[in-house]
């Protein structure tokens, strides 16, 4: 592969710096062996063993050069590789630096002598998950590459991914390419997988692998230029690891690349080295005669041959040498600096800088030492306490150091594919991943330098199972299928979501409502019933009016009072009767306004007590009809119990009854301002709280026992002969105001707010005109508009 050639490059010029490097091992030359893996573990560990031989002899772990001495060993780029290396060096303690992608070890021989030139795993797991929430891809599809790596990535960050909302749908371990029995299994298995990607609504997938699986990956999406039933190519945001380089085979060279374009990858961070580029234009397979690479590269890269290779054949183009490398296109070569080829310029610049701690410490202590017996005695071994603790920065200025694990403490560059028509691309930095930042806030990304896929319209693309719901709605989950996909319902009544995609919705606090949309809280209006407003002016004006009336109807009374039908039935209960009829429409007053202690306190009992008066006075009227006729019989004992002594002895017991009641209401169970916040669903109600219930209904009650008790009397009296007699009247005033309190209580128990105080104050109103209407509006109609009716003998012979 092409892009290997790099890494070699990169290799020697790090060893020709060093060397050109006066302030660095000074005296000391430094030399390289490079060995080939061919991906295989036996090509592997044949390579380690010829590394403790002795130099062109095969002799496993017998080795007397003088001069060839073997101080640590750089790689492999795959991570199986690294672990066969490991295997070997581990048991001679030669240090081991990793440039390639290496998870975490569990062997802690291997642990302790190598060093990871590669940034730690677990800042790339991060790195992704970050991504995918900053763009907010919820829904989405893996595909590893056939490596034990693959695994572990979904066996850790699946409870992660479930953590932070984010679903799979779908998982694939991309199997190996090999040209042998089951190469058509493989290739069901890439139709497969590619209708799956394309047929899905994920559309950003993370495709985990190795430094060469972008072989594998490419011939992944070439699935539709071979296979003519297939689902229609779709643009997608391809999520790369940092282990991944561009690497093609020679037959991938013509193959479009535009289906990669708008990827996102992790990368190593690398920097431009200060004359790379002029050390890689510089290599010419002419000038160069020790660089038994070139010419291979040369002859792959510009697809020619040169003049003394066996292939050589007339139709074949030529190899001149003249060709220049900055010519050939970047999925062939890159001149630019990649992640990996920085790796190995650091790896040997940090043994050189180990390397001369080691030999600075060594000197101090021995100093007389000659220098070259001294290099002779140094063993792999003692450079590891050096390693550990080497820091310094590199020629472009970038530290270099390891952490306590052994992992190079460096972060990740966030990398954009941008590629042309003409099979070329470039890798624009758009973000980092920095280790030193808090967990989980290391990624930072310039969205607006982020080009993606044409299909996209430049618009971010959205990875999603499920639409977002929007305020006012939330998430149900879908039996069967993974939490992030979901249907949306409305909010119910009382409650909102103020946020897209909200997993439910909640409800706004007491003091606000949700608006007809149910995606804002709105304050509640703060209300009670006032005599700014109608219904609360309305009622004050009714209430007064019947004031006016009753004074009237009193006044007539007192002008009139010494006519029969004032005086008939006990002139002072009618006077007493008015005057509480009086205060009991004005009592109405204390219901309308604003809600304060004193009000609050008193209302219910003042109330209470003036409507005792009243309907004790009507009782007392009753009794007195009945006893006033039966007084009139010849030899009855009853006339000395009819006067002033029976109405008072009749009222006051009764109205003491309902003030004992008030007042153990008022001591033990004071009423008092409150605000009731839940009755109304967009106002605030202010009210008086009564504090007990109870004691509420017990004062209706005792005024329910003396309306019913006036009505049975006087039900049972109306027929009664006499003068003026008053017990039709009272009866049909006691109907009234029954009517009016039983039809009272549930009127008021299923009506909120500032209409309860309407219904009560409506119930006063209209009980105390019944009475007032039935009792005193037929005498004032015969003393204003019948005067002639009020006599004496008129009444006696009207009753007879």
């Amino acid at each position: 592969m092409t892009q290997n050639y790099q890494h070699i490059l990169a290799l020697v010029f790090a060893i020709k710096e060093v060397s050109e490097n006066p302030h660095i091992l000074p005296n000391v030359t430094l030399g390289f062996h490079i060995y080939d893996s061919y991906s295989k573990a036996k090509w592997t560990y044949q390579a380690m063993l010829q590394l403790t031989s002795t130099k062109n002899r095969f002799t496993p772990n017998y080795k007397c050069d003088i001069q060839d001495n073997l101080i640590a060993i750089t790689g492999g780029l795959r991570s199986e590789t690294s672990y066969h290396i490991a295997n070997i060096v581990s048991l001679y303690k030669i240090p081991q630096l990793l440039y390639g992608f290496t998870p975490e070890q569990n062997d802690k021989m291997q642990v302790l002598f190598s060093y990871r030139m590669f940034p730690n795993e677990a800042l790339q797991y991060r790195g992704i998950l970050q991504l995918l929430l900053h763009f907010k891809w919820t829904w989405i599809g893996f595909i590893a590459d056939n490596s034990e790596n693959g695994e572990r990535f979904l066996q850790r960050m699946l409870p992660d991914f479930s953590q932070n909302g984010l679903c799979f749908a779908f998982t694939g371990a991309y199997p190996n390419l090999g040209f042998d029995d089951n190469i058509g299994v493989t290739w069901e298995w890439m139709v497969e997988m590619y209708n799956k990607v394309m047929n899905s609504r994920a559309n950003a997938i993370i495709f985990y692998g190795e430094a060469d699986s972008m072989i594998n990956f490419r011939w992944l999406l070439h699935v539709p230029d071979v296979e003519d039933e297939i689902a229609k190519p779709k643009g997608k945001v391809w999520i790369l690891t940092a282990q991944m380089d561009f690497m093609s085979l020679p037959y991938q060279y013509t193959w479009d690349i535009q289906v990669i374009h708008g990827a996102i990858s992790f990368a190593i961070h690398s920097s431009e080295l200060p004359g790379f580029q002029q050390f890689l234009h510089s290599r010419n397979p002419s000038s160069i005669k020790e660089d038994s690479f070139i010419r291979a590269f040369w002859a792959k890269a510009f697809d020619c041959v040169f003049s003394n290779s066996v292939s050589d054949e007339a139709e074949e183009k030529m190899c001149t040498g003249e060709e220049r490398l900055e010519h050939l296109p970047r999925h062939i070569f890159e001149t630019s600096m990649t992640g990996h080829s920085y790796n190995i310029y650091n790896a040997v610049q940090v043994v050189a800088h180990a390397l001369h701690a080691m030999y600075s410490s060594g000197l101090r202590s021995t100093t007389m030492i000659p220098e070259k017996k001294k290099l002779q005695k140094e063993q792999p071994w003692q450079l590891h306490h050096f390693l550990r603790g080497v820091s310094f920065n590199n020629s472009v200025g970038d530290k270099v150091s390891f952490d306590h694990n052994g992992d190079l403490e460096a972060g990740f560059d966030v990398i954009n594919w941008v590629t042309f028509p003409n099979q070329s691309f470039v890798r624009v930095k758009v973000g980092k991943m920095d280790p030193q930042a808090p967990p989980y806030h290391e990624l930072t990304v310039n969205e607006d330098a982020i080009v993606w896929h044409s299909r996209f319209n430049q618009a971010q693309p959205l990875s999603v199972c499920s639409d977002k719901c929007h305020l006012g709605y939330s998430k149900q989950m879908k039996e069967g299928e993974p939490f992030c996909c979901y249907n949306c319902i409305q909010c119910p009544k009382g409650k909102i979501s103020e946020q897209e995609d909200m997993a439910d919705c909640y409800k706004c606090s007491d003091d606000r409502y949700p608006n007809k949309d149910q995606n804002v809280c709105i304050p509640k209006t703060v209300t009670f019933l006032s005599y700014d407003e109608p219904l609360g002016m309305s009622l004050a004006i009714v209430a007064l009016s019947f004031g006016v009336i009753t004074a009237l109807v009193l006044g007539t009374f007192v002008r009139h009072h010494d006519t029969p039908i004032v005086r008939a039935n006990n002139r002072s209960l009618t006077y007493t009767l008015l005057i509480s009829l009086l205060h009991c429409f004005l009592s109405a007053l204390l219901f309308i306004g604003y809600p304060d202690k004193i009000t609050c306190l008193f209302r219910q009992t003042i109330f209470g007590i003036i409507f005792s008066v009243a309907l004790s006075s009507v009782l007392a009227k009753t009794i007195t009809v009945v006893l006033a006729f039966m007084a009139t019989k010849p030899g009855s004992r009853m006339r000395k119990w009819v006067g002033k002594s029976l109405s008072i002895s009749i009222v006051l017991p009764c109205c003491f009854i309902q003030v004992g009641i008030c007042v153990i209401w008022i001591v033990n169970f004071p009423p008092f301002p409150d605000t009731d916040m839940h009755s109304m669903t967009e106002e605030v109600v202010l009210e008086c709280n009564e504090a007990s219930p109870i004691m509420f209904y017990c004062v209706l009650s005792y005024m329910g026992f003396l309306a019913i008790a006036s009505f049975t009397v006087a039900f049972f009296a109306r027929k009664l002969p006499d003068s003026f007699n008053e017990a039709k009247f009272i009866t049909f005033s006691m109907l009234v105001f029954c009517s009016v309190w039983l039809s009272f209580v549930p009127s008021y128990l299923n009506t909120k707010g500032k209409y309860m105080v309407a219904v009560e104050i409506f119930s006063i109103l209209t009980s105390s005109a019944g009475v007032l209407g039935c009792i005193c509006v037929p005498k004032c109609f015969i003393i204003m508009l019948r005067p002639k009716m009020n006599n004496r003998e008129l009444l006696k012979r009207r009753n007879c």
